[in-house]
């Protein structure tokens, strides 16, 4: 072992460390941690971090080296950095780098990998998936790859542990003349009355983005919800001045970014399309839904909108909240690497596990801030995270004892009693905009009744659910009851409490993502409260635990208050 030291982390020979949560310098560990490594397990005493290939390989790519991660985590160490973990540490991060790809200077169909060392290709000719994609050695240092398996090849690379380092350029596209407009100039704070002006985070996120050397390109950049991710795809986008596909959520996304792009810059009505199920307009700038490029007209049958990627000569694609990317939009990625790509998240969570899909076909992480710096900074609100036990009945009690466990989760996540729970905590914030939200039709229907207040499900029309987001927003609707159509990409800025009372299973991005809904500024203290209703010695809890890890992570800390069975009191 090296660097032994009184330390908050004890690192364990298979690459996960222990956090203790009481000891002082656990706030300095946790920013450190999350800058290489992954949470995966929170609580209360120690946190459980694991180093993982695409934990130290975004360090790399955000600029760290393996010394100054080791060096890090040797200072935080109570005990050392096991030998081994050390050695695989460096070797992990020597090999971000190892493998560059380029265009090749003599045929324009291939593209040509370039290794550090001889050793290396005569390992990857040894690789019978590369092979079928067509790489074939060229010389002691390179090899070359056909050109339209840019982005396959760079995803076998990856899961082959050798990410690659790409530099075989991008087109520029079609070109598109905008400016940010007059009246909103950029010496103007955003959010004031008479405009806005790039925050210095979103400056530096464009910057990252667009790279040094001309090699930027591609990425993600990573901020919470209401920290103006948009805007800074605008700002690539007025970079660039190239036609535009933007891809993002749900129908209530795609007409945020369209009065985004109209009110913000130069860009006429007849230059800004939207393409979902009630527009199909392909325009310089076109808005479009996940869901849209995924539909087929029968099971098993062609995407019938994915040559949306080719309508128009792209120079630019913006993939909003990225992390819920679906696979079949993954593969005609892969298809246009030559396209610049910019990802925008609010965390890099996927419950499926291709996280490293996002890394080699989207890019890399190229900016991440921190939810608790843009906090301090007064750029998002202050949250207060409380979960409130729900006891069972005892006939509730009675069906989950016999019951499967999949039942047994449903039955604990719509216990009848967290209406009464709800009902109270409404009370408790008489002047607040207040979101209920949840999984199940058939509790949100009965919270609707009985908390007088309307709801929207993915059934409701969009002209209605627009209605009602603009009459909360108006302040005319105190109380708003949403489905997980809500979860992504709506914006409510005024909305200061949240109360969650279902969700599904074990998210952290469901999670984090309704958090999100009140996190944009608010006037006063700039305070905002989230509460999530959980039943009590129930399956429930241990998938509370999971869905809180990236919040954990990011330094959010939930209270606990029981609802007292007798009383029916939460406060």
């Amino acid at each position: 072992m090296s660097g032994a030291g009184a330390g908050p982390c004890i690192i364990r020979n298979d690459r996960t460390i222990l956090l203790e949560c009481g000891h002082p310098g656990f706030e300095e560990a946790r920013t450190v941690l999350s800058g290489c490594a992954e949470l995966v397990k929170s609580p209360p005493a120690y946190h459980t971090y694991r180093i993982t290939p695409l934990s130290l390989w975004n360090a790399a790519a955000g600029g760290q080296t393996a010394a100054e991660v080791i060096e890090g985590l040797r200072r935080l160490s109570r005990w050392g950095i096991p030998s081994e973990v050390e050695g695989e540490m460096e070797l992990l991060m020597s090999r971000y780098g190892s493998l560059h790809l380029h265009a090749d200077e003599t045929d324009s169909q291939l593209v040509r990998l370039t290794a550090d060392r001889t050793s290396l290709l005569d390992e990857l000719d040894d690789s019978q998936e590369l092979k079928e994609l067509g790489l074939c050695r060229a010389g002691e240092l390179h090899s070359h790859c056909p050109k339209m398996n840019r982005g396959l090849l760079k995803q076998e690379l990856t899961r082959l542990g050798y990410p690659v380092l790409d530099y075989a350029g991008y087109r520029d596209g079609q070109k598109l003349k905008l400016a940010w407009r007059e009246s909103l100039g950029n010496n103007i704070r955003e959010g004031s009355s008479s405009g806005f002006e790039l925050r210095d985070y979103q400056q530096e996120a464009v910057r990252k983005f667009q790279g040094t050397g001309g090699h930027g390109g591609s990425g993600v950049v990573v901020l919470p919800c209401g920290a103006g991710k948009t805007v800074v795809g605008l700002a690539v986008l007025e970079q660039l001045q190239c036609e535009t596909l933007i891809l993002t959520s749900s129908t209530t996304s795609v007409e945020q970014w369209r009065g985004e792009l109209l009110l913000r810059t130069s860009l006429s009505e007849d230059e800004v399309g939207e393409y979902t199920g009630e527009h199909r307009e392909v325009r310089p700038v076109t808005v479009a839904t996940y869901q849209m490029l995924t539909h087929r007209r029968s099971k098993g049958g062609a995407f019938v909108h994915m040559n949306l990627f080719h309508e128009r000569n792209w120079g630019l694609i913006i993939y909003d909240e990225v992390h819920l990317l679906p696979a079949p939009v993954f593969r005609a990625t892969a298809d246009i690497q030559a396209t610049r790509r910019l990802g925008l998240t609010a965390t890099l969570v996927r419950e499926d596990g291709r996280e490293g899909d996002v890394f080699s076909l989207i890019g890399p992480r190229c900016y991440d801030l921190p939810w608790k710096v843009l906090e301090r900074q007064g750029w998002i609100a202050a949250v207060d995270c409380v979960e409130v036990i729900v006891p069972m009945n005892q006939k509730l009690r009675q069906q989950y004892l016999y019951a499967g466990a999949k039942e047994q989760f449903r039955l604990a996540a719509g216990n009848q009693a967290k209406a009464q729970a709800a009902a109270q905590i409404v009370e408790a914030h008489p002047a607040a905009a207040i979101l209920v939200i949840g999984q199940y039709l058939d509790q949100l229907e009965q919270l609707a009744a009985l908390l007088a207040a309307p709801l929207i499900t993915g059934k409701t029309p969009q002209k209605e659910r627009n209605a009602l987001y603009a009459a909360f927003n108006e302040g005319k609707l105190p109380v708003l009851i949403v489905s997980k159509v809500a979860n992504f990409a709506v914006n409510l800025p005024d909305a200061s409490v949240a109360i969650e009372v279902s969700g599904a299973f074990g998210s952290r991005q469901e999670e984090a993502q309704r958090l999100g809904r009140i996190l944009r500024p608010k006037p006063g203290d700039n305070r905002a409260y989230f509460y999530t209703l959980v039943t009590g010695n129930s399956r429930e809890q241990d998938f509370a635990l999971r869905r809180r890890m990236f919040l954990t992570e990011q330094g959010y800390e939930y209270g606990v208050r029981m609802l007292d069975p007798a009383e029916g009191a939460v406060f």
